[in-house]
């Protein structure tokens, strides 16, 4: 009898960093991360960050998506989307495969658009047909 594998990743668990908070530090989750404090270091997230309205980090950040409504210094690096919405503020490079700023959100930073792996395989390259001449 086979046992089943169970997903590394539980369900609805995330990690948080509370309003009035200061971390300082390296941070390596696989859940969701939802920061509302203060946080100085690095991030490296498997699961979505988001960093909250009254949060300010001075970090690099990796991660699947990337919400910013706070205030971030430091470049960041998404899989997937970055979303920066009207109360982000964003000082530093951005690596997304897709970036979406608000009106009235803030990027102040080179940003470069990469696409995953995955839409990386999907494009077909066709040969070249030139004429021939008569």
């Amino acid at each position: 009898m086979k046992k089943s594998k169970k997903n590394k990743r539980s369900s609805g668990a995330s990690t948080l960093i509370s309003q009035g908070s200061q971390v300082e530090g390296s941070l390596h989750c696989e859940a969701d991360l939802r920061i509302d404090g203060d946080f100085n270091g690095t991030i490296e997230s498997q699961g979505n960050v988001t960093i909250g309205e009254s949060a300010v980090t001075r970090s690099n950040i990796s991660a699947k998506e990337i919400v910013i409504a706070g205030k971030v210094y430091g470049d960041i690096s998404a899989a997937g989307k970055l979303t920066i919405t009207p109360t982000g503020q964003m000082y530093g490079d951005v690596t997304a495969s897709s970036l979406i700023i608000m009106e009235g959100g803030v990027l102040n930073g080179a940003s470069r658009m990469e696409k995953t792996p995955s839409e990386k395989n999907t494009v077909e390259t066709l040969p070249l047909q030139r004429p021939e001449a008569g």
